[in-house]
């Protein structure tokens, strides 16, 4: 099992661990980790393992068997030893800007109010498919608003539920290609706003930045028809 540290504090830049194991494909598995693994549209984390010998460059981060997450090398390399300590240092600028973009999604199904059908996200550039046979006509006023939304610094805070609650309350899921985990009892919302100023509550794993201010300005890509019913809807960060 890997303790994920991203989850709580995804603003940990650099840490140490354990080598816990190696996969067959060469990938190495921690006890600890920082980098956070590919999954419900965000990529995986990338940067650096050094250790007392040897350094080598981290592509990207997967789920592995059970709560394993697994380190996968940019290339083939020596790789250190089971037991070893390592230093593990992220890939901040990019992991920060993957932050960014899944808090303004966030808050982009709330200005377009339709079932999420997909959605991926990117260092420079992300985007939503949604159940919308018809293209927004008012293009320029659902970037203003979220822009607006984005310039009320809500704070982004987590919150846990049991499953049965999120049955209860399945309003709470937007996307339809996508469920929240299931299997420990438990499911993660993650909550912009307060109160009564809550803008949004939804299931989600992945990171986020802690006011939507940080966010920045963004911008609205191409609005493109993707099947009979669905539009995917990019957007960009400034």
């Amino acid at each position: 099992m890997t303790e994920p540290l991203f989850r709580s504090d995804p603003y940990l830049r650099e840490t140490t661990g354990r080598v816990t194991g190696v996969t067959a494909e060469g990938g190495l598995i921690l006890d600890r980790s920082i980098f956070y693994p590919t999954g419900g549209g965000q990529p995986g984390d990338s940067g650096a393992l050094v250790w007392e010998d040897g350094e080598i460059e981290i592509a990207t981060a997967v789920k592995g068997a059970g709560d394993d997450i697994v380190l996968v090398p940019a290339e083939p390399a020596s790789l250190p030893a089971t037991g070893a300590r390592v230093t593990q240092h992220l890939d901040w600028e990019r992991r920060h800007r993957h932050m960014r973009m899944h808090t303004a999604l966030h808050l982009l199904s709330v200005v377009i109010p339709r079932p999420v059908t997909g959605g991926a996200i990117g260092a420079e550039k992300g985007r939503l498919d949604f159940d919308m046979p018809d293209a927004p006509e008012d293009r320029d006023e659902i970037e203003a608003t979220l822009n607006r939304l984005i310039a009320c610094d809500f704070a982004v805070t987590e919150e846990w539920i049991a499953e049965a609650e999120l049955d209860a309350n399945p309003g709470l899921v937007k996307t339809l290609s996508v469920q929240p985990p299931r299997g420990a009892g438990r499911i993660r919302l993650v909550r912009i706003g307060e109160g009564e100023n809550t803008a949004d509550l939804q299931p989600c794993g992945g990171t986020h930045v802690t006011t939507t201010i940080e966010i920045g300005q963004v911008r609205l890509g191409k609005i493109e028809k993707k099947g009979k019913i669905n539009r995917r809807v990019s957007l960009l960060l400034d």
